[in-house]
């Protein structure tokens, strides 16, 4: 059974989403063919966990999401501001920064620990959905994960493109509803959602 590079992701309510692929379209007149933001081919998306898994357990990790939806929501997201970092090929990366609240922390470890049996890290370009074919920056960020972007060091986030955004309204205060496996395309972007689950709402409050 084949590998897949995948991304258990937040999928932002409909108005963080579309404000994310307005300013995407901003920095793709400067960084063009770069990552292309849409509302199916590359989700704007909040990364919990990342790693590669074997396709026969998209099932079982499924079921898994469905049970981590029933048990823990993200609650109230809140935009911090427009935040830019460097690749580690040295490019700039916009990115909308989100608050890391104790709710959102306790999911993305709680996430990390149910699926923590599924993942590996020995990424390869052909795990990654093309086209276009994956860069070095791409794979060392998904091999990465667990060491540069999980627990401590969990910064939630929804990445807009490359180059330097400028001032740009986002919503201050926003929700996810659903909570997603995701193919990952080329630059971590989301390309497929292979699997979902909607949060329970009965948990929202608190």
């Amino acid at each position: 059974m084949a590998k897949i590079a995948v991304d258990v992701v937040l999928l932002p309510s409909d108005e963080m989403a579309s404000a994310a692929i307005e300013a995407n379209k901003e920095l793709l007149k400067l960084w063009p063919d770069r990552i292309v933001l849409d509302g199916q081919n590359c989700l704007p998306h909040i990364s919990l966990a990342m790693g590669c898994i074997e396709e026969g357990d998209i099932g079982d990790i499924e079921q898994a999401l469905r049970r981590i939806a029933g048990q823990l929501t993200p609650g109230q997201l809140s935009f911090i501001g427009i935040h830019v970092g460097t690749n580690s090929t040295g490019e700039k990366v916009s990115v909308i920064g989100v608050e890391r609240t104790q709710r959102l922390q306790m999911l993305h470890e709680l996430v990390m620990r149910v699926l923590g049996p599924y993942f590996s890290y020995d990424v390869t370009a052909d795990m990654v959905l093309g086209p276009p074919p994956a860069c070095e920056s791409t794979l060392l960020w998904i091999g990465n994960y667990p060491e540069n972007s999980s627990y401590e060091k969990f910064l939630p986030h929804i990445t807009i493109g490359y180059g330097r955004l400028g001032d740009f309204a986002f919503p201050p205060r926003f929700t996810a509803a659903e909570l997603a496996l995701c193919h990952l395309g080329n630059h971590c972007t989301c390309r497929k959602v292979l699997a979902s689950a909607e949060f329970s709402i009965s948990r929202e409050s608190g």
